[in-house]
């Protein structure tokens, strides 16, 4: 049986974010808030990502109509989503894959949160690219992620790992192993960057409304 399975465990991997993501339910609450304006009493989102069911179960209880797919890699963290969301699971479609294994819709409106800083710049473009697709005409993407500028990359990335340590996500002792992880591991951008890529992905109006040390949001729009 899996751990996920564990109502405990469950609780610890709620925990993990918040104690890491500066604002995170301030991130998911503006997320739900930017996607109501454009999306219709019974739209139908595509959350990329979507692994834990955190951001699914805070769209689903804040809009009673609205329909879900939720697309991640991993089997497990989808079953965990589903424990996530209890009797909400009835709006949410889960779908073990990439963007690729996504329904092509086209969908009211579509969130890709805390992933993208995983993609190099090329499939990052290519998911963005993907993403769109899927969207109807003038309907909003929102994306939060690692975006930090080139040029001061490991002072934000020693703020992350103070705020970490600050909140309890990692131990003070192990906050140097953080910041060098994170600077190898993940193919970070700069903001600059991130919004050039959104861009040639052919998404307009693209805007900041999340900036938290390390992490950057923004919504763009498919064209009409």
């Amino acid at each position: 049986m899996s751990s996920f399975s564990d109502p405990q465990a469950v609780a610890r991997y709620a925990q993990g974010p918040v104690k890491q993501v500066p604002g995170f339910h301030a991130l998911q609450q503006m997320t739900t808030l930017l996607l109501a304006e454009a999306v219709a009493r019974e739209g139908q989102v595509l959350v990329l990502g979507a692994g834990g069911g955190l951001e699914l179960k805070v769209f689903a209880e804040a809009q009673p109509e609205w329909r879900f797919v939720g697309v991640d890699p991993s089997a497990e963290m989808l079953k965990l989503a589903a424990l996530t969301l209890g009797p909400l699971a009835s709006r949410v479609e889960l779908c073990e894959g990439y963007i690729d294994t996504a329904p092509v819709g086209p969908f009211d409106g579509a969130t890709c949160l805390l992933t993208l800083h995983f993609l190099p710049a090329d499939e990052r473009l290519r998911t963005l690219v993907e993403l769109r697709r899927r969207l109807k005409p003038g309907a909003p993407l929102i994306v939060a992620h690692h975006s930090v500028p080139d040029d001061h990359k490991l002072r934000w990335l020693n703020r992350y790992a103070a705020f970490a340590v600050a909140s309890g996500g990692i131990a003070a002792q192990d906050a140097g192993k953080s910041v060098a992880a994170l600077d190898t591991r993940l193919p970070m951008l700069s903001p600059e960057q991130d919004v050039a890529l959104l861009r040639e992905a052919g998404f307009d109006n693209v805007e900041l409304f999340y900036a938290a040390f390390t992490f950057k949001g923004w919504v763009a729009y498919n064209p009409s």
